[in-house]
């Protein structure tokens, strides 16, 4: 990484405190940038920007603190960064979980959906006023291949007929990927980029918030279920390699609506293209947090 790349960049990585989202604002730090680190526990929080600040003392690194599943925190923190920060230079949407049974977020909201996507979609239309004032400016939204072959039911976004979670997960993953798309369409001429990527396949603690997850993670892990699980795990440093790249990288400048994958543009699935499912989905999306 080139210390000093990002110096007078400010920015801010969601699903910070573990995972590729510590180690993409670690990246962000190391090259100078003026780091948020967002999470939902106050004392992670505090844990990470303090041991980035000791590891890369010449970086300012801050912290706030939201549950990107609800709606009102997310406002709230969107709220914080255009108070707190004069500008916003890159946007990394990382904060997300899987959940093997049903639960409804603090909006009543299937809380996959509420989380994986509506998140994004609520806080980058929040901050869209500070990051367009910021421009050149980016929007890096973190999804995953498992969107290939998923669909989005529209009469039944809210997955209250027959809860899948790994239906859900896909499904808001491919609705990150839809979202980006829509995204970069709306924001041409504006000096933002977006773009959407999948991570790799990364041992992490994604599972956290599930307790059943938390079991599962646990023993895919291990070498051998990783084996035979046909997957073989990355590190969560290597798999924030392709969000920083997106963040930093003077090779992408004004490149958006792109679907990555090992730093490189790929065909996202065929469902994905879909422009009139894209603007379908941005409209519910739009009235289920009461935004344009």
């Amino acid at each position: 990484m080139n210390a000093g790349a990002m110096a007078g960049k400010v920015c801010l990585v969601t699903g910070a405190t573990s995972g590729i989202g510590r180690e993409t604002a670690r990246g962000l730090a190391a090259q100078g940038a003026t780091v948020i680190v967002a999470g939902r526990d106050r004392r992670r929080c505090e844990g990470t920007a303090a041991a980035l600040r000791r590891s890369y003392p010449a970086a300012e690194v801050g912290y706030l603190v939201a549950d990107l599943s609800s709606q009102a925190e997310v406002r709230r923190l969107a709220e914080d960064v255009a108070r707190q920060y004069d500008r916003l230079d890159v946007l990394v949407n990382n904060a997300g979980a899987q959940f093997r049974t049903r639960r409804g977020s603090a909006d009543g909201i299937e809380l996959t959906f509420a989380l994986n996507h509506l998140g994004y979609f609520l806080l980058t239309l929040s901050l869209l006023d500070v990051l367009t004032a910021s421009a050149p400016a980016r929007i890096v939204n973190v999804a995953s291949n498992a969107h290939h072959g998923a669909t989005l039911d529209f009469d039944d976004l809210d997955m209250r007929r027959g809860y899948d979670g790994m239906r859900a997960y896909r499904q808001s993953k491919l609705a990150n990927v839809m979202f980006t798309y829509e995204l970069a369409r709306r924001l041409e001429g504006t000096g933002v980029t977006a773009n959407a990527l999948h991570p790799g396949v990364v041992a992490t603690d994604f599972g956290a918030k599930d307790e059943g997850l938390r079991s599962l993670l646990r023993r895919a892990a291990r070498p051998a279920v990783r084996l035979a699980l046909g997957h073989q795990m990355i590190t969560p440093r290597e798999g924030a390699q392709t969000s920083l790249y997106l963040a930093t990288s003077p090779e992408v400048a004004g490149v958006t609506g792109q679907y990555f994958e090992d730093k490189a543009a790929v065909r996202s699935s065929d469902a994905s293209y879909d422009v009139a499912a894209q603007r379908r989905l941005w409209a519910i999306s739009a009235a289920m947090t009461g935004i344009g």
